[in-house]
């Protein structure tokens, strides 16, 4: 089992340039890329996709950032500096105008050097690769990265898969309880309906009809009897089960499981005449709804 929200980055150095990988991602009913790739190479993004869907990833709303830069910024320092001659000519100009104001021209280069805008860094223009090179420096970063995101979403996964587990359990034990409280009624229903039928009949001097407390008494049985319920539910439990214990992707048949489970419990809800069971009945669909909201973020 594995969740769908996670997190996985990798960083390398490749040919001078510094190639980072981040992946994120949410629930999602399907799968949704949003992948942000340099201008340049907007081309590889199906590649991206190719590799992530090689790695087991089929669900999610998924973010991959993959962002290129200078391997070595301390290089920054050295940049060449360029003279940025309409701006000096305007400082130049503007120097000339205040000398209308009887003022010393003392503007010199070394002066002008020193003023804002004059010396600017020379634009470099940085190599593009083909698809094939650049992917070929990608490549190896992004699988890193994707084994990070996987192993955190299995992880994320193992710990809802416990928590699921235990919650299952105890719905077993209270449906272990809903079967005893049947019986039991079924009995109690017999014994009080025949003291009451003989009672009547007594005080008007008739004859208890022996095989009319059967029948009605098996009518009852069989209008609350959740036998079959249960038995679906047993069937239903060990599915989940088996699904809790799964590292392929469950979400989908997990979802279909709860549904079929839930329509069993709601069977037994509306035959349900006492109001403990009624209780007992709640609270399964209490905990099945649990279970429901957070396999909602299960790939």
């Amino acid at each position: 089992m594995r969740s769908m929200t996670a997190f996985g980055r990798a960083v390398a150095v490749c040919a001078d340039r510094e190639i980072t990988v981040e992946l994120r991602s949410v629930n999602n009913r399907y799968l949704d890329w949003n992948i942000r790739l340099p201008r340049n190479y907007l081309a590889l993004e199906e590649r991206v996709k190719t590799t992530l869907g090689a790695k087991g990833l089929t669900r999610g709303k998924v973010d991959v950032f993959i962002t290129i830069s200078d391997a070595q910024p301390a290089k920054a320092g050295a940049t060449q500096l360029v003279a940025d001659l309409a701006m000096a000519e305007a400082y130049v100009q503007a120097a000339k105008q205040l000398e209308a104001l009887g003022l010393s021209n003392d503007l010199t280069i070394s002066k002008l050097l020193t003023l804002q805008g004059v010396m600017v860094p020379a634009e470099v223009d940085e190599e593009v690769l083909d698809d094939d090179a650049m992917w070929s420096l990608i490549s190896p970063v992004l699988s890193d990265a994707a084994d990070v995101f996987m192993a955190a979403r299995l992880r994320e996964g193992e710990r809802l898969s416990q928590d699921l587990t235990a919650k299952l359990l105890g719905i077993r034990e209270m449906t272990a309880k809903l079967s005893e409280m049947s019986s039991y009624n079924v009995t109690q229903y017999r014994t009080k309906f025949e003291e009451r039928l003989r009672n009547v009949l007594g005080d008007n001097g008739f004859t208890p009809d022996e095989n009319r407390i059967i029948t009605e008494c098996a009518i009852y049985a069989d209008r609350v009897a959740i036998d079959e319920e249960l038995v679906r539910l047993a069937s239903h439990f060990d599915a989940l089960d088996a699904l809790f214990a799964a590292t392929e992707p469950v979400g989908r048949r997990i979802d279909f499981m709860l549904q079929e489970t839930n329509r069993e419990v709601n069977t037994i809800g509306s035959k349900c005449s006492d109001a403990d069971m009624a209780h007992l009945v709640a609270d399964i669909k209490s905990e099945l709804e649990k279970i429901r909201e957070q396999i909602q973020n299960i790939e």
